[in-house]
């Protein structure tokens, strides 16, 4: 099994135990921190979230260049752009550490609904999360060395036992009287001891070399030329899923928070099954665009690698559709209702661009990002402003509704600048994408429509309904939606079902 397959399924596990330990760990941290406590946490969480941009898109920069000099065998331009990579991180973070400074002595002008035990609490929590950040920001060169040279198993293999390990020690934290600045405490030390892992592994294992051979300010620029628009999304994806949180907790307080929190965790959970495809495909398609390949021959991967991703989305959007309001009654209770409405909006609005990442790949290794991170942050930052309006009407949910109109707005303009600009074949993509696997989702969700009228509502309803739908959605996907080519690779991957097809 190449590095590619099994960094996707390393991935896939990575998704499917993280989300199911989020989903497990979130009621009983709730539980133990209580709604206020937990909204807090939530929310210095998403301000520390908006200084971790400051890494202005080198992670992803690591990647493109170093698949790009590995490709041309360039191995000295190699080492000295990752040394010179390692200067600007040193830059980055004492930059952070002044800023965490200057935004810790004016937390309580910024959250005025804050209580006085809040506050001294979200001060300790900044200033652990501001030297965790200025130490995982450079920490993380290593992974993209990794991803750029197609190794994706030691890294993924490692987050599957630091989420493992983490979990465990989460669990005795809360149930020895732990509060959320323990959490955040065992966090950083995770963190710290993952980063050394990862430093080893890229040094010893993969003779990788940090070595300046000439400080290039043409280097420099070329970097920030390509960086700054990967900093400019990013600032727009930490606009869109934590905005909300923040003006709620400005004009709101902590438990508006947790609600809104609650429903960006499951929608971004709805996300990260697909991009644990899609996140080992930036080097291909980087290789694809220095090796000049067509137009055409791109539309085909896009469309192998969306509808893959695709028929992951729509199992899991069905089952939420049809079962998410019962599961969230019962995961964290009737307070949390609103978080199913923002869930069921933010998967809604997530499908399209997370069947397109490869597009999004392919503007990144064209050097063609600047154009869709103006659109993103223009569009969606505006669309936010409106959610703030509309919170006055229609409570904790107007965020999210404001902020994906300006996200459904943005994926329209995209697309025709994927056409027109990077000739993709956009047309055929929707065509061949929806071929099949539409129809047959409707008829899916119609069917399981009848599974409510199971009687009951306790958990053991719940995993019987979901066990019924995931065996239909698995049935009909399979035999009506599916084409042959996608077929062939489930019999494939699935021994005893391609070993029955041979007999029979």
């Amino acid at each position: 099994m190449s590095q590619l397959k099994k960094g996707a399924f390393l991935s896939y596990i990575t998704i499917i135990l993280t989300n199911g330990v989020g989903l497990l760990l979130t009621p009983f941290i709730i539980s133990k921190l209580g709604d206020s406590e937990y909204g807090l946490y939530t929310l210095i969480g998403s301000l520390v979230g908006y200084i971790s941009v400051l890494d202005l898109g080198l992670n992803n920069t690591i990647v493109r260049f170093v698949a790009k000099y590995k490709a041309k065998g360039d191995k000295a331009g190699e080492e000295n752009f990752l040394a010179t990579t390692m200067i600007i991180y040193a830059t980055i973070s004492t930059i952070i550490v002044l800023l965490g400074i200057g935004l810790y002595f004016n937390l309580e002008s910024v959250f005025k609904k804050l209580t006085p035990g809040e506050l001294a609490k979200a001060k300790t929590m900044f200033t652990i999360l501001i030297f965790n950040l200025a130490i995982t920001l450079p920490g993380g060169a290593s992974g993209a060395i990794c991803n750029a040279y197609e190794k994706f198993v030691f890294p993924r293999a490692l987050n599957i036992i630091k989420y493992i390990v983490r979990s465990i020690m989460v669990v005795g934290l809360l149930y020895w009287g732990g509060d959320s600045v323990a959490i955040v405490v065992l966090d950083t030390i995770v963190n710290l001891m993952v980063i050394g892992i990862n430093a080893y592994y890229v040094l010893r294992v993969l003779k990788i070399k940090f070595k300046l051979r000439q400080f290039e300010k043409t280097l420099v620029k070329q970097i920030f030329s390509y960086s700054i628009w990967i900093f400019i999304f990013a600032m727009v994806g930490q606009f869109q899923w934590r905005a909300g949180q923040i003006i709620l907790g400005v004009i709101s307080g902590t438990k508006a928070v947790a609600i809104y929190g609650i429903g960006i965790m499951l929608g971004t959970y709805y996300g990260a099954f697909s991009s644990a495809i899609s996140g080992v495909f930036l080097p291909r398609a980087t290789k694809m665009t220095v090796l000049e390949v067509s137009p055409t021959e791109l539309t085909d991967m896009m469309i192998k690698i969306g509808r893959f991703s695709l028929i992951t989305l729509l199992m899991i959007l069905g089952g939420f559709l049809l079962f998410g309001s019962q599961f969230v009654h019962l995961w964290v209770g009737d307070t949390y209702q609103d978080s199913y409405i923002i869930a069921v909006i933010i998967m809604f609005s997530y499908t399209l661009p997370l069947v397109q990442t490869f597009a999004s790949a392919i503007l990144e290794a064209k050097s063609k990002f600047a154009f869709k991170a103006v659109v993103y942050i223009s569009l969606i930052g505006s669309g936010t402003a409106f959610g703030a309006y509309l919170v006055r009407f229609f409570g904790v949910p107007g965020i999210i509704i404001g902020t994906v109109t300006g996200w459904i707005l943005s994926q329209v303009i995209m697309n025709f600048y994927y056409a027109k600009v990077i000739k993709l074949e956009v047309s055929r993509f929707f065509r061949e994408l929806l071929s099949k696997l539409l129809p047959t989702f409707i008829v899916i969700l119609a069917l399981g429509y009848f599974l409510n009228y199971i009687p009951g509502n306790n958990w053991l309803n719940l995993i019987i309904k979901i066990a019924i739908f995931a065996v239909l959605f698995m049935v009909l996907i399979f035999r009506f939606g599916m084409n042959g080519y996608e077929q062939k690779i489930f019999k494939d991957a699935i021994p005893f079902i391609s070993k029955k097809t041979t007999n029979g």
